[in-house]
């Protein structure tokens, strides 16, 4: 049997959901930039609570790891950072799912993500390359991991981005100096 393709594996059943969501983090730094290795799938997902139950159904846990539904709801219930994961027993693979919430960012970017065509017969809905510019921004004031400078750099090099709109988003999530750092540095 051929490993399955984590995009498809993850994206399809997402899919099935109703529930808009995006691919972010490595994996879009990826789409966009240069190729690297990557462990997990980041996406962040808008679930309304009438959906929670159509997200069990399409990872069963016979199939996948899945929280508790009262985790899941527990997550909801956060204004920022509600998060939980989904990994699938046979492959490993994993994915990171990031509750849109109450966070601004993740509000601008929903409705600005791009389709890209996968497979014939799958479309992946991935983040705006400037919220993934933003969102790596973050992560590299937060712990300093020089993969995100690194993926920064290779999304400007190949991909058409918006600079008044990182510009916008700069002061407001406190990003100004490590924007610099990360394009001067």
């Amino acid at each position: 049997m051929h490993a399955p393709d984590e995009m498809t594996l993850f994206a399809s059943r997402l899919d099935a959901v109703g529930a808009p969501y995006m691919i972010t983090g490595a994996t879009a730094a990826i789409i966009y930039g240069q190729p690297r290795l990557t462990n997990d799938l980041d996406v962040v997902l808008a679930l309304a609570d009438e959906q929670v139950r159509a997200l069990q159904a399409a990872f069963p846990e016979t199939e996948f790891y899945i929280p508790p539904e009262s985790v899941i709801r527990t997550e909801q219930a956060r204004a920022l950072r509600g998060h939980f994961n989904l990994i699938h027993h046979e492959s490993g693979y994993k994915a990171d799912v990031y509750l849109v919430g109450q966070d601004p960012l993740h509000a601008w970017a929903m409705p600005l993500r791009r389709s890209i065509e996968w497979t014939v017969d799958m479309v992946l809905w991935v983040a705006p390359p400037e919220y993934v510019i933003l969102r790596k921004l973050e992560f590299f004031r937060e712990g300093r991991s020089h993969k995100h400078p690194t993926d920064i750099r290779a999304i400007l090099a190949t991909t058409s981005v918006d600079r008044a709109t990182i510009d916008s988003w700069l002061p407001r999530l406190g990003l100004v100096e490590v924007w610099a750092e990360v394009v001067h540095g």
